[in-house]
């Protein structure tokens, strides 16, 4: 078994091996001289199908939260912020992910009528099994608070999505703000995450199983591109 700081460490390494923004989708949708609105949507509208759960993925951390009072508090204050964006002086996040989708040009009823494709679901399912059952809290917290939320603080080049965004499409700070935010808060969270894994994991095994979820989710997010840059492919997206 690795001692604590070792296994942290190994953890981070773990993600930042994992870059997901290097999927050659990007390369596409942060291209200066081509911007390609229409591929954006479609990136934005699979998504969406992982913003609408996230919610309940933090609920159910902090459900079955071991009995510390320092990680219980630090996923009550994520949770509040997902819900209603006061430490961020924002709004609920899904409302912010809606308000980005607008500014690309996708109505409520478009977006609505989206469904996650075999890849993003298969990333959304992966979490929440893990997440709601007790026996598997480390795998749940290595994918979520690790994994996912480490996909926020990914940049090209030095620039944040919300950065890259606004230079190709032309877009404002306003309709950007739930990349932004994310930026921001998600350096924390990650930490946080890091700290909760850390601590959770009692055995050689769980060790093994964290590092590996955290592995697996990036190779999800890297999936769930995949998918969408297939069906582009092919046409039937």
């Amino acid at each position: 078994m690795l001692p604590k700081q070792d296994f942290r460490q190994a953890l981070d390494d773990t993600l930042q091996s994992k870059l997901t923004l290097n999927h050659p989708i990007f390369e596409t949708l942060f291209d200066p001289a081509n911007p390609d609105l229409e591929t954006l949507r479609k990136v934005a509208l699979q998504g969406y199908q992982l913003t609408k759960n996230f919610l309940e993925y933090i609920e159910t951390l902090f459900y079955f939260c071991p009995k510390d009072r320092k990680h219980k508090r630090r996923l009550l204050f994520n949770l509040f912020e997902e819900e209603t964006g006061r430490v961020s002086k924002t709004k609920n996040h899904v409302e912010l992910m809606e308000d980005f989708l607008r500014a690309i040009g996708i109505d409520d009823e478009r977006r609505d009528a989206v469904l996650a494709l075999p890849q993003t679901q298969e990333l959304i399912d992966y979490r929440m099994k893990a997440c709601k059952d007790p026996e598997t809290y480390h795998i749940g917290a290595a994918a979520v608070m690790v994994a996912s939320e480490g996909q926020n603080l990914e940049t090209r080049g030095a620039e944040a999505r919300d950065v890259l965004f606004k230079k190709v499409y032309g877009l404002k700070d306003e309709d950007l703000l739930f990349f932004s935010v994310h930026q921001e808060e998600d350096v924390h969270h990650v930490r946080h995450g890091l700290d909760l894994v850390t601590d959770v994991c009692t055995t050689e095994q769980m060790q093994q199983e964290a590092l590996h979820a955290v592995a697996h989710t990036c190779d999800l997010f890297y999936g769930m591109y995949e998918g969408i840059h297939q069906e582009l492919l092919a046409g039937r997206l």
